[in-house]
């Protein structure tokens, strides 16, 4: 009965949440900031840019790698400067400068402050009123400020190209010379840039915010935050507590009913596992995850230092042929690549031995499907490369270069191959498991689960084709964080939480009946405010206020089921010690418990430290967002893949020994190095920034002014320490997964135990004979 009931909820769950998201989602799209037919100078009708041009601008500046350099709208990378942030600033500075100088013969900074003042309520006057025309298409400037606006232009050209007195701001900013050597092309993205400024300085029509909520912080144009980003914040504040308030009164209800306590085999119940030909041939994915984790991090490394050294690598000039962008970009596309490989030869590890049978030629779907990954690799990549380079058009980039947009850069083509792959992934694994799950018994509602979590990850992968070429920015993002916050942030932690369960169920140490009743309670949780809490990420993106007081209110929520999570990591931890024979899991188990303490920390604490939209309002695109993002996705997912990938390794040799020195060190020293290069540098970096940007400006947070002084500069070095232990547990980590094969992390003998009979991976409670 308590199954049907979760059963229910749930569905009302995914029900209610992807209606409002879908509402809410045409909302945006009829709000997002128009892309006008052309912009026009008043009185003169010169037509500085056309809607084609900022179109073909918004291509340009995605094929030079688009988040990955700098961002738009506070999201991207850290080391250039917002580009929307950065025009507006820029323009409003030239405007007021020049009429100090035509009106008082001064620069403005020396102006006493009553005339500063009165100069800037005329600025607002001029940038804040919108001229869009929706009848004739056209927006409407001054001459002065177009004069201003061709003046940045002129310092964008100079930026992107090979002017020699740029070349300190280029290396500040890792942007190699003759990024763009095209004229042409630089035009067209400057149309793009000053389109994302307007965006950001604009008023709604009938409204008396920007289009993008007052962000950026930029006070010359009253850019301050508004009084609905200051209540739903409050609003949010309420909702967590009351949340974290509901949640320990049921849990602790629930703490005094009784159960019955599990008989932990005295055996490993896995000695038994027959491994079937094609989890034989999953070996070879846990290899390249392996060898992925170690690319990645060197890959994170150099990137790094090109905060420091934005021209090259210790006087190497690698930016003549691996660029900031470049590197940056398979730094994270690797993350992705190899989290999802090591989850998706979990699945097909696990689904023959569920189902007790090996399907017909399920061996051979196994290998395409791994040459298919390779390809979808190396093709993407490759891509990548040549897109920054500058070596593709406008089409043939998107279809298979370097799409500019975080996590999702792939091209099109390459999008749509992985799709393929993950909808051939789905089919392989529940073709294996469909035997079990027609079976029956207590266990069909967690093989239920399992199989509902692995189609969310083939179906919403596919929200990354909803975007065409020249998409409005505003509806990009929105499908975007479909992908990077539904599929990673959301179905990838039911997979998780389900596959988790799964696995101690077989070993016995949970019973079948508590694992299902955990896993969709805590799915129930999750879903209720992550789906709506997608959001949160949109506060700022050309969004109307409704979608950031849903995103503020749902994403309190979302911490509600992390701040027990603490609970989860005991109860792994005291799993690991509830036999003797549960050792030889140990360090699986220690990285799924590494896994709850990160979820708590990386996604909890560090995740609601800037997700409240007054906190946000000041830290998007700040050196605070790669401490939630290292923390939360390497913390909880990449821990989790390397726990994934040991677990089925160690199914794969059940007999054999470990040496684990090499996985100990490797352990401790990923973790501690984590949390290193957090405390050390990322978080002081982010939390001086937040102060300047409170104080004065976004612009100024993400300026070489601000970034390149010696204390800034001391906090990016002291990011060696951290990474430095990382990488070594990396590498450790590889060297063990190496020695697998060759047989250096096995021990000679095996284990000392007889086998038990030949069994299928049922998941259930184990037999007598295993007690």
């Amino acid at each position: 009965m308590r199954h049907t009931r979760l059963w229910t909820a749930f569905g009302a769950v995914i029900v209610f949440s992807f209606a409002v998201l879908g509402w809410f989602g045409v909302e945006i799209y009829r709000k997002a900031p128009p892309i006008p037919d052309r912009v026009v100078v008043a009185s003169e009708g010169r037509t500085l840019f056309t809607g084609q041009d900022i179109r073909d601008g918004q291509n340009v500046w995605q094929s030079l790698g688009g988040q990955e350099v700098g961002s738009i709208w506070g999201h991207g990378a850290y080391v250039a400067p917002d580009w929307s942030a950065d025009w507006l600033h820029r323009e409003a500075t030239w405007i007021l400068d020049v009429w100090a100088r035509d009106e008082k013969g001064t620069t403005f900074d020396d102006l006493p402050a009553p005339d500063r003042a009165s100069l800037i309520e005329r600025l607002k006057a001029e940038m804040r009123t919108n001229t869009y025309d929706p009848r004739t298409g056209a927006i409407t400037v001054s001459p002065l400020r177009a004069r201003a606006i061709e003046e940045v232009s002129r310092h964008y050209t100079a930026l992107f190209g090979a002017d020699p007195a740029m070349a300190e701001l280029r290396d500040a900013y890792a942007i190699p010379a003759e990024t763009l050597r095209d004229p042409e092309r630089q035009r067209l993205m400057n149309a793009f840039f000053f389109w994302a400024a307007w965006a950001c300085a604009t008023e709604r029509p009938g409204a008396t915010i920007t289009y993008s909520n007052n962000w950026p912080s930029e006070p010359l144009i009253g850019n301050t935050p508004s009084g609905a980003l200051v209540v739903w914040s409050v609003v949010s504040f309420v909702l967590l507590l009351a949340g974290i308030g509901a949640l320990a009164w049921y849990f602790a209800a629930q703490r005094h009913r009784p159960e019955k306590e599990p008989e932990y085999p005295t055996r490993d119940p896995l000695l038994g596992l027959q491994a079937t030909p094609s989890m034989r041939a999953t070996r070879k994915y846990f290899w390249v995850v392996a060898a992925l984790v170690v690319v990645q991090i060197g890959l994170g490394a150099v990137s790094a230092h090109y905060g420091v050294e934005g021209s090259g690598f210790y006087g190497i000039p690698l930016d003549q042929w691996l660029p900031y962008a470049v590197t940056r970009t398979w730094h994270v596309q690797l993350g992705i690549f190899w989290i999802a490989t090591a989850w998706l030869a979990t699945g097909l590890f696990i689904a023959p031995a569920v189902g007790g049978h090996e399907p017909k030629y399920q061996r051979a779907g196994v290998n395409f499907l791994f040459v298919c990954l390779l390809v979808i690799v190396v093709g993407s990549l490759a891509g990548q490369w040549f897109g920054v380079r500058q070596k593709l058009g406008f089409e043939a980039n998107f279809w298979f270069g370097h799409q500019g947009y975080e996590y999702v850069d792939l091209g099109r083509f390459w999008q749509i191959f992985l799709l393929v792959g993950l909808f051939l992934w789905l089919f392989l694994i529940g073709r294996a498991m469909w035997p079990a799950f027609k079976k029956g018994g207590e266990s069909k509602h967690l093989l239920a689960l399992f199989l509902i979590a692995s189609a969310a990850i083939a179906l919403f992968y596919a929200a990354g084709l909803m975007w065409g070429r020249q998409t409005n920015l505003a509806m990009a993002e929105y499908w975007r964080w479909w992908v990077v916050h539904l599929w990673v942030e959301g179905f990838f932690e039911v997979f998780a939480t389900v596959v988790i369960a799964f696995l101690f169920a077989r070993m016995g140490l949970l019973r079948i009946a508590t694992a299902t009743t955990a896993v969709l309670f805590s799915t129930i949780l999750f879903l209720s405010g992550g789906i709506i809490g997608t959001f949160h990420h949109l506060y700022f993106t050309g969004t109307p206020t409704s979608v950031l007081a849903l995103g503020a209110t749902f994403s309190a929520l979302e911490v509600v089921p992390l701040v027990l999570i603490g609970f989860e990591a005991y109860e792994n931890l005291t799993l690991s010690r509830a036999r003797p024979w549960v050792a030889a899991y140990k360090w699986p188990i220690y990285f799924f418990v590494a896994v709850a303490f990160w979820n708590l920390v990386g996604a909890g604490l560090f995740g609601f430290f800037i997700n409240p939209p007054i906190a946000l309002y000041y830290m998007q695109g700040l050196n605070t967002t790669p401490v939630h993002g290292h923390t939360a996705l390497f913390g909880v997912y990449g821990m989790l893949g390397i726990g994934l990938m040991l677990f089925c390794l160690k199914g794969l040799s059940t007999h054999r020994v470990w040496r684990t020195g090499a996985l100990s060190f490797a352990f401790w020293a990923i973790n501690i190095g984590l949390a290193l290069m957090v405390l050390l540098s990322l978080l002081p970096l982010g939390l001086l920034q937040t102060w300047a940007s409170v104080e004065h400006g976004m612009w100024y947070a993400r300026s070489a002014e601000f970034l390149q002084t010696p204390r800034m500069d001391t906090l990016r070095w002291l990011r060696v320490v951290g990474d430095t232990i990382f990488a070594a547990g990396a590498l450790a980590l590889g060297w063990f997964v190496l020695g697998l094969k060759t047989g250096w992390s096995l021990r000679a003998e095996g284990d000392p135990g007889l086998p038990l009979e030949r069994r299928p991976f049922v998941i259930g409670p184990p037999s007598e004979k295993e007690v």
